[in-house]
């Protein structure tokens, strides 16, 4: 769905909407690190036919790999999941 597409004016009617300008990828870094991360280690080995397979890629990316194995710097070298278990027994 396109930012432009009337289906999405309607769906978004009454949210308030908030875009960054073309060329400025530093105004949501995050998300464009993520986005380029996840190309680069999961999407672009496969060949994408249609958003459904699309969908199933990206969750099984997510769910099996991003938040269960794969370390992060910012949560002490450990998966995101990992992470919160500590978090958790450490408040416990």
């Amino acid at each position: 769905m396109q930012f432009t597409s009337e289906e999405y004016q309607k769906i978004t009617m009454k949210m308030e909407r908030s875009y960054s300008e073309k060329g400025t990828p530093w105004d949501n870094a995050c998300i464009e690190s993520f986005h380029s991360l996840i190309k680069r280690e999961w999407l672009n080995r496969f060949k994408i036919m249609d958003y459904r397979q699309t969908y199933q890629l990206v969750f099984e990316y997510i769910e099996t790999f991003y938040n269960t194995v794969r370390i992060h710097n910012h949560c002490g070298y450990m998966s995101p999941n990992n992470y919160e278990s500590e978090f958790f027994k450490c408040r416990s």
